[in-house]
């Protein structure tokens, strides 16, 4: 069955904040195995001209899961989205500035294209990741495939 295309347009907020500590960040890299300094130690972070530790510019899709939690597009049942068919597509981020230790953070998903790529469809979604003062952190683009459900031509 296809993807709904009425959800192009459509807006998610997050119902939540998420609060970034230095624990997160050092845990983040520790997992994917970045030994850059700036993202656990201070010093070489201020030296490099940031007020405390940045995360790596990948953390983001934590926090983007996070607070997506069961409110946004995907989870939303009239979509018409079977997991089982869907494979991730690509990922783009533009930062607008580094992440750090005390950003408190929120977003918004808005659906801005689905559209058939022979017998499947594409689903490209739009976050944008602000703090609670409404300074915007990063826009991401998630692409995702839906394998097999492109209506029948």
């Amino acid at each position: 069955m296809p993807l709904n295309r009425a959800f192009i347009g459509r807006s998610y907020r997050a119902g939540g904040t998420f609060e970034v500590s230095r624990e997160h960040i050092r845990r983040f890299t520790e997992a994917i195995g970045d030994a850059n300094p700036a993202y656990v130690d201070p010093d070489a972070a201020k030296s490099l001209g940031h007020p405390d530790v940045i995360a790596p510019p990948t953390f983001l899709t934590t926090v983007g899961l996070s607070l997506a939690d069961g409110n946004g597009p995907l989870s939303d049942p009239e979509l018409g989205l079977d997991f089982g068919r869907v494979v991730h597509g690509e990922q783009h981020y533009v930062h607008h500035r580094p992440v750090r230790p005390g950003d408190v953070l929120s977003s918004t998903t808005t659906v801005v294209d689905i559209r058939d790529a022979g017998a499947n469809e594409l689903m490209t979604m739009e976050t944008a990741i602000v703090t609670t003062e409404g300074e915007t952190v990063c826009t991401a683009r998630n692409v995702i495939v839906s394998r097999g459900t492109a209506a029948a031509t």
